[in-house]
This record gives C-alpha cells, structure tokens and sequence, in this order.
C-alpha cells in the first residue's frame, strides 16, 4: 500500500497539461464492440479504471492494444454476450457495457453492479429504456438477462429523481444506434462526455441529431464501422487543477481545456473573488491577489454546477472566511470528505443534503483516509493548502482518475511525494 505525504504552504505555480477525460473514455471503450472493425482510440488517460475497462473487453473477446501512453485499439470480432461478476466488480461503469452488447449481439448477460460509497446509483432507468426498446427483460442470480431479439426503436424519457442518467443515456444510444426505425430520448443527459460519445458514434457510421440537447433522435443503421477518435478533455481533472491553484494562492495555468466545459465552476470562482483568465482557445489562468469570498452552491446535472466538483470545493470553502452552503443534489450522501476535513481543522456541518461551512484562515496537516475519488482530490486539495504535514492513505482511488497526480503536482512546486505506507510516522501507525 503506498501513501501520500504533502507540506503545505507553497502556492502552485506554472501551467500543467489536462489528460483525456475519464468519464468519456469508459462509455468509448464500450463503443468499439458496436463494430467488427478496428477502433483507434486517443487522448486516453492512464488510469486504473481505463484499464480494467480494456481487460473487461479483452475477456469479451476483442482484441485490445495499447498504443503508446495514451492510445489503445479495438478490434471487437468475435465477441461474447456475458460479462460474470468477476470483470464486473471491479468498476461500476462497465454497466454501460449492456448498451453496445445488446445491440450488436441483440442478447446480453451483465452482473448487475454493487453499491457505491457515494449513495445509491439503480440502474432502473437503463432497464426501463431497453424494455421500450421492445427488449425482454430477466432479473436472477445478480444478473439482468436481455433479449433483444425482436428490438426495435421507441420513445424513451430518462428523467430520475436526481435528474438525467448519464450512463443511462449512454447506454440507450449505444443500444439503440443499431435497433431497426427511430428512437426519441427525451430528458437525456446532455453532459459533454454524452456529446463525445455521440461524436464517436457518428463517426462509426451512427445517425444521430439533437446532440447536446436534452432531446436525442436516433436513426437505427444496419451496421457500425471502425474509426479513429479522440476524445475530449477532463473537465474535472481541469476544475480540480484550477481550485488547487486558488486554493494555494498560486499563479496556475491549466492547458489543454475546454472552458465552455466548465463555466459553471468559472462563474463560482468569480463569486468567490476568485480571478480567472481565458488564455486563447484551451487555456484557464488562476491570478492571485485579493480576498476571497463564501459562495452557495447546488450540484445538477450539466450545464449546472457538477457533483464531482463538489467536495473540492468543500475544501476551498473551508478556508475562505464567511459562510457558505454546498447543496448536493446528485448524490445526497456524497460527504465522505467531510470528516476527513474535519481532521484537519475544517468547520463544516452537514444538514440533510448540504453542507454548512465556517471557513477558517488555516487547516492543519494530519494524517486522512479517502474514501472515494473526489474525496481523494478534496484532500489533495487541503493538504496543498494546510500548514504542516498531511498524509493521505487509500491512494488507490486517487489513481482511478487522476493521472500521475503526485508527480504533476511536483511540477508545479507542491511538495507532495508517494510513499510505502511504512514510511508513515509510527505515531500515525499506531492511531489507526
């Protein structure tokens, strides 16, 4: 098991490049079994969770190859229909594979996934779409069995209570791009992930309109052909940097991104007192100087403010004076950071789905534990900017969708360095 061990106090400085977005390339990777024909796919981050995806694939039956650091094809000939438990479990966004299995193979096996430590993600819209899509339907053993035989287009509505499903509206097209006639998806996730998938898609031969709406119109095709794509840019790895910057007071350029991509997060930054530079087309500059001030937000699905960019704004707040309140309305329990935070000196309360801060002038180092993604980065995020040392154990999940973070960071003057966890302090050791 490795750590993480920061000594805060140094603003970052410098630019840092963003990586391909992981919430793309997972739904991308499942798309390459739509066709017998090879897939080239670029701009793929080196993550942890982009490779279980290509070994979930390879056991498929498609032949997968890396392609230097940030490529892979696929050449999906001769696949099977069930994906066991095993593959599965390993990452909760392989469900997206029933989408493209069942409408290349017309019939899929997927184990359904498990729970998540962020609350309840049912995959009861997926299946609700699919059975519109004239798909028969069998729930037994922890597996969903789908026969899509006799399936054809239909008119589907996504909405949940916590608003659009994107894996859900990602698995829909990839089914319903080669069901016979037209499907209409109303309240579909309109996410820029859901548009990059639909631009991998048409460019394997899909009709596809309405795409960046909430009103998606698919034209079933007989079949799908190979391509060469490259996906977008991580909007969050880019929104994580650029909080890092201004929570460390530093002078940060973030390259490589997509602002379109992000406003909702520019327009919270500014409302902080937070200054920020558009450089060109794909450049986000933090300026440094002036007070910051508390703001109030509210996750929603996109164009609103994201839910994976939450808890790293939780961590922001907690040092900027005055009170602000974090509503979640995604995923209502997702404040596994908060008592790490807490550790660390920061004064948050939670009520209900929101999270009631008393921002403080410091936070300081301690020995943390994450508990999932973005609460990995929300603590990367405090120990920047804490006084002292802060270690963070259970670094794996970091590594699920952040590229070489510790490394990056280093670049930008952090002092930040991975570790075997017996290099912790035998003090810290004997506390947990």
């Amino acid at each position: 098991m490795e750590v993480l061990r920061i000594r805060g106090g140094n603003p970052l400085r410098g630019e840092i490049t963003v990586s391909g977005a992981k919430n793309a390339a997972l739904p991308i990777f499942a798309a390459t079994l739509l066709t017998d024909e090879e897939c080239v796919i670029d701009n793929v981050p080196d993550l942890s969770d982009v490779r279980y995806m290509a070994e979930i694939l390879g056991c498929l039956g498609a032949k997968v190859e890396r392609q230097g650091a940030h490529g892979w094809s696929f050449k999906a000939e001769n696949i099977h229909s069930k994906a066991p438990y095993d593959l599965v479990r390993k990452m909760r966004a392989s469900v997206c594979l029933i989408g493209p299995l069942v409408g290349r193979l017309r019939e899929a096996e997927v184990s359904l996934p498990g729970g998540c430590v962020i609350g309840p993600r049912p995959i009861d819209l997926h299946l609700k779409g699919l059975g519109k899509l004239n798909c028969d339907l069998r729930i037994s053993n922890g597996y969903v069995h789908i026969d899509g035989h006799a399936m054809r287009g239909g008119d589907l509505f996504l909405g949940g209570r916590h608003g659009s499903t994107v894996t859900g509206t990602a698995n829909l097209l990839m089914a319903a791009v080669l069901a016979p006639g037209r499907t209409r998806i109303e309240s579909a996730a309109c996410e820029p992930e859901i548009v990059d998938l639909c631009g991998m898609l048409k460019a394997m031969g899909a009709e596809i309109s309405g795409v960046g709406s909430h009103h998606l119109t698919v034209e079933g095709v007989e079949k799908l052909h190979g391509c060469h794509y490259r996906i977008i840019s991580d909007r969050i790895e880019a929104g994580t940097f650029l909080i890092a910057g201004a929570i460390t007071g530093g002078d940060l350029t973030v390259c490589g991104t997509q602002p379109n991509h992000l406003s909702a997060l520019l327009d919270k930054l500014e409302e902080a007192h937070i200054e920020t530079e558009i450089v060109g087309e794909d450049k986000i500059r933090v300026i440094p100087g002036g007070k910051r001030r508390p703001v109030d937000l509210i996750t929603l699905p996109h164009p609103a403010f994201p839910t994976d960019l939450q808890a790293q704004m939780c961590a922001l707040m907690s040092l900027t004076p005055g009170l602000s309140i974090l509503t979640e309305k995604i995923y209502p329990n997702r404040f596994m950071h908060v008592p790490e935070l807490q550790r660390m000196g920061a004064d948050i309360a939670i009520e209900g789905p929101s999270a009631i801060i008393k921002g403080k002038e410091t936070l300081s180092g301690a020995p943390v534990m994450a508990s999932d993604l973005r609460a990995s980065a929300a603590l990367i995020l405090a120990g920047l900017a804490a006084q002292g040392e802060t270690w963070i154990q259970r670094i794996y999940h970091i590594d699920r969708g952040y590229e070489r973070i510790d490394e990056r960071l280093r670049g930008l003057e952090a002092d930040i360095v991975r570790l075997p966890a017996s290099e912790m302090p035998q003090e810290i050791l004997e506390e947990g």
